[in-house]
């Protein structure tokens, strides 16, 4: 069993890593054919309608930008995998340096988002499969509908007017209360150092101001879960198993979180790691409507001062972290389910 579980490791590491070779080739591609000529790539490097003749030959031979197609690739390939993206056309310093700020800001929020969506859709799922066909079923069908159809923006809007322009209740924009001053950076990761240095006014802040865009990614994202958890919970309430467990004289309580949970929960594994490459793409909008400066507000910044580089870097980063969340999907769903590894 241990050898069938490293050969899948492998086999899965390879898969993500070809997927994120060809994700590089794409967005390698897509720089060609929005800069097709390496004076056009040269003049993005430059960031600026003020330069000279030889300073724009500069920039192509120090970028290599008049080598064969191929050179360039090898070029950009090995410089992605080391993490070196080149610096930023608009900012002049290196495009890590910039996302290095941005990042564990949008992985903060989008962490918390998607464990409330799973936690709401498990619960309801779970409900309605045990009533099914009732009123509670009914109304739990209703309500995943509502928040599923109606796109993410509405939800940000709506939590911002109802909660924070009209009720008061929660800030309406920013990252933490701009008064206050922010945690030494230890990790990175502001909920977490100022939990480390003790400073509970900042992270009384930060949590404040992340409840609006984590209920707007929640509220749109738990109907999809609700309504596996439902199906993956039916089928196997289904199960002779469950009907003897049932003969045997066991509560509903005991057969559904004893029996059905464990089985019903599995398919949810891999839908969390879809929902998570979702919420990191929905976090563009959530992060500009409440000005909530992570990775998703740097890419609408760079998009609209058309910051190429930055751009492109942020398209690698945010497709790395979804293959990053379906590896790690894959290996628990081989953990809770031995079946997988022998596929």
């Amino acid at each position: 069993m241990r050898s069938n579980f490293f050969f899948f490791l492998v086999r899965r590491a390879i898969n993500a890593f070809v997927t994120l070779l060809l994700l590089i080739l794409l967005v390698f591609v897509l720089i060609h054919v929005v800069l097709p000529t390496p004076e056009a790539m040269a003049k993005v490097y430059i960031g600026s309608t003020h330069y000279t003749q030889s300073e724009l030959q500069s920039v192509i031979v120090r970028y290599g930008l008049d080598q064969p197609i191929y050179v360039q690739f090898l070029n950009y390939l090995a410089n992605a995998l080391s993490g070196n993206f080149g610096m930023d056309s608009l900012y002049k310093v290196p495009e890590m340096q910039l996302l290095d700020k941005f990042i564990p800001i949008t992985l903060e929020f989008v962490v918390v988002a998607i464990f409330l969506q799973v936690v709401i859709g498990v619960l309801t799922g779970g409900l309605a499969a045990l009533y099914r066909g009732k009123a509670v079923d009914w109304g739990i069908k209703a309500l995943y509908l509502v928040s599923w159809a109606a796109p993410v923006f509405l939800w940000a809007t709506l939590l911002q007017f109802g909660f924070a322009y009209d009720l008061k209740l929660l800030p309406s924009m920013n990252v933490a209360n701009p008064l206050l001053t922010p945690p030494k950076p230890i990790t990175g990761y502001p909920l977490i150092d100022s939990a480390l240095e003790g400073d509970w006014s900042y992270f009384d802040s930060l949590l404040q101001h992340m409840v609006l865009p984590v209920l707007a990614i929640a509220i749109t994202g738990f109907g999809l879960t609700t309504r596996m958890m439902r199906s993956s919970s039916i089928e196997v309430l289904d199960r002779d198993y469950v009907r003897l467990a049932y003969m045997k004289g066991l509560s509903g309580g005991k057969v559904f979180f004893g029996t059905v949970f464990r089985n019903a929960i599995i398919p949810i594994i891999t839908l969390t790691a879809v929902q998570f490459g979702f919420a990191i793409s929905g976090a563009v909008v959530i992060e500009d409507i409440f000005l909530y400066k992570g990775m998703g507000f740097f890419l609408y910044q760079s998009v609209v001062n058309l910051d190429y580089v930055a751009i492109l870097t942020t398209t690698i980063i945010i497709g790395i972290s979804v293959i990053v969340a379906n590896f790690v999907a894959d290996v628990l769903y081989a953990l809770v389910d031995p079946r997988v590894r022998l596929e």
